[in-house]
């Protein structure tokens, strides 16, 4: 049974409300302090001996008690925490094909051929195009849990579900995985599967200009930082040969966890690094994940890159700059039931992360 929790702060309230302060016309209030978790002895008691002062019954007398009558538990229970999971936050997810299926192939096209001047006696020049098939491997991982008869049985006398607890860790154990898949891949002789840092068709990094305080955010003013982005502003806009408007794309500039902080570095005018973007660029949104710290070398890095690029053009997939490609994020393979207790077996699938319009993404480094 969870016991009643009378009061609950913060360490930021605590800070502000100060230390406690108790004086003599307050006395008719003493019983509310065990809401506060300073408890005294009834009225008598309180009025002869002080709150803090230890109350010992008479000599060979047992005032003793089990501890586990004395004690109260919190509600619920505090789990590890992991690093945050971002790959789905930057660029999405595509569910497509299945468990079994051995690759995930996105077909490209480009135009050939160029107008030529008229003539009536020459040779008509024709257009034509190339086909070109970009293939990822499909890896899967898998991870399983036991539970035992008797681990199950104490578990419930501690109001706590084995099962559902392993089976949890399982679950979270695979989407840590197709995370980290999500951003670096995994290439081995035999498969090709690359993720948001490493897929072959990504352009090189370019250094951010250095400032008065070097290359780093940590020591730039508002005007150093704000120029490093309208230059990767407008690197996108050449880089995809005009194709991409800042005013009216989805933008999403993907910083290294932490350099959120240097979004609210302000001008002499009181505006902010973020007040900034919102009315230079409406469409841009700010996104981050611990993958981008160090990732060039030891140094941190951010991606500029519009979402869905495409959609107004003549492509007939769905537009989007980046794919990540899951056929199948969680699946229970099936249990075996056991003398002593019962195993189960989960699986994912994942083709790690392609880059279909490298156009669309330019990526700076040294923040």
């Amino acid at each position: 049974m969870n016991s009643v929790i009378h009061n609950s702060m913060t360490g930021r309230e605590a800070v502000k409300r100060g230390p406690l302060k108790i004086q003599p016309e307050h006395v008719g209030e003493y019983a509310q302090l065990e809401r506060i978790g300073i408890h005294g002895m009834d009225k008598i008691e309180t009025a002869a001996f002080g709150m803090d002062s230890s109350l010992v019954g008479p000599a060979g007398g047992n005032l003793g008690a089990p501890a586990q009558f004395l004690q109260m538990w919190l509600p619920g229970m505090v789990t590890q925490v992991t690093a945050v999971r971002n790959i789905d936050k930057l660029i999405g997810m595509t569910t497509v094909g299945a468990w079994e299926d051995e690759e995930v192939v996105q077909t490209l096209s480009q135009l050939v051929g160029k107008a030529e001047l008229y003539g009536d006696s020459q040779n008509v020049p024709l257009a034509n195009y190339d086909v070109t098939y970009e293939r990822r491997t499909i890896i899967r991982f898998e991870l399983g849990m036991i539970v035992d008869r008797l681990e199950e049985a104490r578990g419930s006398k501690q109001n706590i579900n084995m099962a559902a607890q392993k089976r949890n860790a399982a679950a979270r154990a695979l989407d840590i995985q197709r995370n980290r898949i999500g951003f670096y891949g995994y290439n081995t002789t035999d498969t090709r599967c690359d993720g948001f840092l490493n897929d072959p068709n990504l352009p090189a990094y370019v250094n951010v200009a250095a400032g008065a305080g070097g290359l780093p955010w940590s020591g730039k003013t508002f005007l150093e930082i704000t120029k490093d982005i309208r230059t990767a502003v407008t690197a996108l806009v050449t880089r995809s040969g005009g194709n991409i408007d800042p005013m009216s794309d989805d933008l999403t500039l993907a910083i290294p966890l932490g350099h959120e902080q240097y979004m609210s570095v302000t001008s002499d005018f009181g505006i902010s690094v973020a007040d900034w973007i919102a009315k230079s660029y409406p469409k841009m949104r700010i996104a981050s994940a611990p993958e981008l710290q160090l990732a060039n070398g030891g140094a941190n890095v951010f991606y500029l890159y519009a979402d869905k690029p495409g959609m107004d053009g003549d492509s007939t997939d769905d537009g989007m700059t980046f794919s990540q490609n899951v056929p199948t994020r969680f699946m229970a393979l099936g249990t075996e039931v056991r003398a002593k207790g019962y195993l189960e077996d989960y699986t994912n699938a994942t083709a790690g992360v392609l880059l279909k319009r490298p156009w669309a993404v330019v990526r700076y480094s040294g923040i």
